[in-house]
């Protein structure tokens, strides 16, 4: 089987982006960093990692045509892909009923479109070299449906399944899907959620209006009490996924140093338990095993 090395991941411009470009290239692979606004308001951030050795490409995963050039780019760069780290991602904050529509469209084409465009431009590539990891950084929250996130949590859910489909379809073709399910970090993601455009369905919600902000308040101190919970856990769980021997990697692997990994582990348990007795009646065991 050959090594992977060459990675591109998308939203590598901060939050988990950056820590995991960092410990990759300590670990020697080749990396293409997607991100928007390279011109502009990013672009100190791609200045940073060119200066740093890795390729930068301008990839808006929201637009069919951006990302097909900028995956055409990043196989040109490094000679092939790969793997596939889908890390880019948009959160949401606030009373459910405020979100309209066009809020969770939003937040759907960052999540779940978006990973499919990735996903569906790079195949070809893996496919022709018959090998291949798609990782999708998700997050806890695609288990357990936790309040005042409005889209987030849904759209985390649809990842999810996107990938665990895809994870018996392209299993024949030597490419391996795989999700790591981050809890909640200090990164600037927390600060940058998009937040209801109806706030004013809120006001007759009580003393229930106050909690999302509350909430975000006290995410600080909840950190500052939790100092093990840093984005490195995330960085150093890709890497440890990657060197485990292709076709053996598990289908989820939670990070988290709190309490939401101890919740989710065992409902991931039953689903994967669940999961094999259902190929086994429709007898297609064979999709499970990735072809090496």
């Amino acid at each position: 089987m050959k090594t992977l090395r060459n990675v591109l991941l998308t939203g590598a411009a901060g939050g988990f982006g950056t820590v995991i470009i960092d410990a990759m290239l300590t670990e020697g692979y080749i990396l293409t960093a997607a991100m928007r606004d390279v011109e502009g308001r990013n672009q100190l951030a791609a200045e940073t990692l060119k200066n740093k050795g890795v390729f930068v490409v301008e990839i808006d995963v929201t637009n069919d045509e951006s990302v097909e050039r900028g995956v055409n780019e990043a196989a040109v760069q490094m000679g092939s892909i790969d793997i596939l780290i889908n890390n880019a991602g948009l959160g949401a904050g606030g009373i459910q009923e405020g979100f309209t529509a066009d809020d969770w469209k939003k937040v759907f084409d960052v999540n779940v479109f978006g990973v499919q465009r990735m996903t569906r431009t790079v195949l070809p590539f893996m496919k022709k070299q018959q090998h291949g990891l798609l990782i999708l950084i998700s997050s806890l929250s695609a288990r357990l449906a936790v309040p005042f996130q409005g889209p987030y949590s849904p759209s985390k859910w649809a990842a999810e399944a996107l990938a665990e489909s895809y994870r018996t379809e392209v299993s024949n073709l030597g490419i391996e899907s795989c999700i790591i399910e981050p809890g909640a970090f200090p990164t600037q993601f927390i600060g940058s959620l998009l937040q209801p455009s109806e706030k004013a369905r809120a006001l007759d919600y009580g003393t229930i209006k106050d909690l999302p902000a509350a909430l975000l308040s006290s995410v600080e101190s909840v950190f500052e009490s939790n100092p093990e919970q840093v984005p490195e856990l995330v960085s150093k769980a890709v890497i440890d996924l990657i060197k485990i021997p292709h076709g053996t990697r598990p289908m989820r692997t939670e990070v988290d140093r709190m309490f939401m990994a101890e919740l989710v582990a065992p409902l991931n348990q039953q689903l994967a338990d669940a999961n094999e007795k259902l190929y086994e009646a429709f007898q297609m065991e064979g999709l499970t095993v990735v072809k090496n």
